[in-house]
């Protein structure tokens, strides 16, 4: 399907601020909807940190039907398989195939993709289309004319004020409440080591050979994983030894004690390691409102729900006739993202703590319910009849549903939906108020 995003028969002045892989994402969605738009950035140059990451169906859909699919196949790794891991020796507790199959599945590809490129990519794109502000630290937002005070002292106004500016974001303060403004994120108590290996290192071992040639491998033990991918991308997530919230370079010896008890292919691959990154894990509670009375200052999110995030946007602005439709067009974009996006926040809390189980009962049931719908699976690809009965089949039906839910999703289709039932409505209500 062609993208749903046509341009605006009005347009706006937009305030974007943060350009990362949000902020040049829903700047991007804007612009091509015909709005002018301004990105601030405090950073004096442009690049994202961080290193690997995956775009799952999901999103891989609505970056190639903007046209990014070409530039992406550059530089990703299509993601074949997943496989979960007990930590001591890799036995092999569930394996999950992708590729083709997810693609047949959900109608998008997985990849896996450097942040980096990433970025890159949409800077590429996005560079033409806007004005982006270097070097431009917002150190305040006025909710009531949409404006931007800069460090310089300049002020930026528009008609529109987008925070796609992080965990500390300064467009955060004045879309909450005073009630709820505790705006300090917290520490989830948890930390990740993040590396990069030539994969030709990996390549060259045959004991590692099959970590680069299959996909995402990721081990898990009592209160830590391990993460490994095609590029090779190492993430390795264990509970924080103290309650630093700044990322630094990782003391790498006492990187590779904390997996001591861990594969030994595993610790081989720590072995291969020449530098890392120690990053704290934070998080705040989910957001009650997202948009400020006033419908000026808006709040968008991070990674994979950013770039759903700027597809609403994108889509719902560019049916924009008149501004007084602005605080009705932000109050659906709210109704259509708020439950998907705080049930993938909250889905991910969920997940560490499955994850991160202590050896016990709760982990062998664990392990046995992950080894079951594997064999169920293998039973199914074979032909084999099995009963409905079967526990593992059960969990792979429930696991089905979740991929659906998850990588199924089209977040433009979901506009439209909205718009063929809706906006009449929407022009009704702009006419009486004109």
């Amino acid at each position: 399907m062609a993208s749903l995003t046509t341009t605006s028969r009005l347009s706006l002045d937009i305030i974007v601020v943060g350009a990362g892989i949000g902020g040049l994402t829903v700047a991007h969605r804007l612009a091509t909807a015909g709005h002018k738009v301004t990105v601030i950035e405090g950073a004096q140059t442009l690049g994202e940190i961080g290193a690997g990451m995956l775009l799952s169906p999901n999103v891989t859909r609505l970056l190639c039907r903007w046209g990014f699919g070409e530039k992406l196949k550059e530089v990703i790794a299509v993601q074949t398989r997943l496989t979960y891991r007990r930590y001591e020796k890799g036995e092999v507790l569930t394996s999950i195939p992708l590729g083709k199959l997810a693609e047949n599945e959900f109608g998008a590809p997985a990849y896996m993709i450097h942040r980096a490129d990433l970025h890159h990519i949409l800077l590429s794109a996005v560079q033409p289309l806007v004005s982006i502000k270097l070097g431009s630290k917002a150190i305040g937002v006025d909710p009531n004319v949409a404006s931007v005070t800069l460090a310089s002292g300049e002020i930026v106004e528009g008609d529109l004020v987008i925070g796609a500016d992080g965990l500390r974001s300064k467009v955060l303060e004045v879309v909450l409440p005073p009630e709820e403004q505790n705006l300090d994120p917290k520490h989830t108590g948890d930390a990740a080591y993040r590396a990069l290996i030539p994969s030709d290192r990996l390549l060259a071992d045959p004991d590692l050979r099959d970590f680069v040639q299959d996909g995402v491998n990721i081990w898990i033990g009592p209160e830590r994983h391990l993460v490994g991918n095609e590029l090779y991308n190492f993430v390795m997530l264990h509970t924080a030894r103290d309650a630093d919230e700044t990322a630094k370079p990782a003391d790498l010896e006492a990187m590779k004690a904390e997996y001591a008890d861990f594969d030994p292919r595993a610790q081989k691959i720590l072995s291969l390691v020449s530098s890392a990154t120690l990053w704290p894990l934070l998080d705040r509670d989910p957001l009650k409102n997202w948009a400020h009375k006033s419908g000026k200052p808006y709040r968008a999110q991070g990674a994979a729900m950013a770039i759903e995030d700027a597809a609403v946007l994108g889509s719902l602005l560019s049916f924009i006739t008149e501004k007084s439709q602005l605080s009705k067009l932000l109050s659906v974009y709210q109704d259509l993202r708020y439950a998907r996006a705080t049930d993938n926040q909250l889905g991910s809390r969920s997940n560490k703590k499955l994850l991160h189980l202590p050896d016990g009962p709760e982990q062998e049931a664990r392990d046995a319910a992950m080894k079951s719908a594997m064999e169920a699976g293998l039973d199914i690809a074979k032909g084999l009849s099995i009963g409905e009965d079967n526990p593992g089949l059960k969990i792979l039906k429930d696991e089905k549903e979740r991929s659906t839910w998850a990588y199924g999703y089209d977040a433009e289709a979901d506009v439209e939906s909205w718009r063929e039932k809706n906006w009449s409505d929407v022009l009704t209500l702009s006419a009486g108020k004109n």
